[in-house]
């Protein structure tokens, strides 16, 4: 599988993504759209960003009873996107409904993966909040081994963790790493955060990137930097 760099279009409009994407003249980037952009555009974002012959993760994080997740990944499977997602904290019912709401009567489906812990969570949070005692890396080993039981592809995560999901679930089992910023960077709202040279030291597969390249003064330097960095 090789590596690749997914670039987070967190924009509130069309107008706003395609200005984004106007920019990228000689390629076509893996893109992650998310729940703003979905909300606010609807289906035909997805399928106007794909006739422009991008890749794209469709990043909505499902989690829900069995049967709604299963109805809803039906309908998003229509899309023809490359990735999309669930929490792996619904449960293996619900991870495996997911998957068999989103193969198509032909067998082929996206790549689907599960969220374990947001990058934005701590450990100390999930103790405070979720009253979840166990620590943070076992935490994702256990939701990642859930989701991989489950019949999915892989895992959102940590580039910190991406290494070790792999000894737990194998190299084919495909990491999908947020929290990378450029050493020179802001972290933002991140916790669990490193660089793209460091996450492809720790194996992750494919890492995504938002407002250090979608906020740059010059976008596609900083992708180009971020592929650079990553892929070599």
């Amino acid at each position: 599988m090789g590596k690749d760099v997914i670039v987070a279009c967190d924009f509130s409009s069309a107008r706003q993504v395609f200005d984004f994407l106007d920019r990228f003249t000689d390629k076509k980037p893996f893109v992650k759209i998310g729940m703003e952009l979905f909300y606010a555009e609807g289906p035909q974002i997805v399928r106007e960003i794909k006739a422009r012959g991008h890749k794209i993760f469709l990043d909505l994080k499902l989690h829900d009873i069995p049967n709604t997740v299963k109805k809803a990944m039906a309908v998003l499977s229509g899309l023809d996107v490359d990735m999309c997602n669930v929490h792996a904290a619904g449960t293996s019912a619900m991870m495996k409904a997911a998957l068999e709401g989103l193969t198509r009567p032909d067998g082929s489906r996206p790549l689907l993966i599960a969220v374990t812990q947001l990058t934005s969570t701590d450990e100390e949070s999930m103790r405070r909040e979720l009253l979840i005692d166990r620590p943070l890396d076992e935490t994702v080993m256990h939701y990642a081994r859930n989701a991989m039981e489950s019949g999915l592809d892989g895992v959102v995560c940590s580039p910190l963790e991406s290494g070790k999901v792999h000894q737990v679930c194998g190299a084919g089992f495909v990491t999908v790493t947020p929290g990378v910023r450029f050493a020179d960077g802001d972290v933002g709202d991140q916790k669990r955060v490193t660089t793209p040279a460091r996450a492809k030291e720790l194996g992750s597969d494919y890492i995504v990137v938002g407002r250090p390249i979608t906020a740059a003064a010059d976008p596609v330097a900083a992708y180009n930097r971020c592929v650079e960095e990553f892929v070599g």
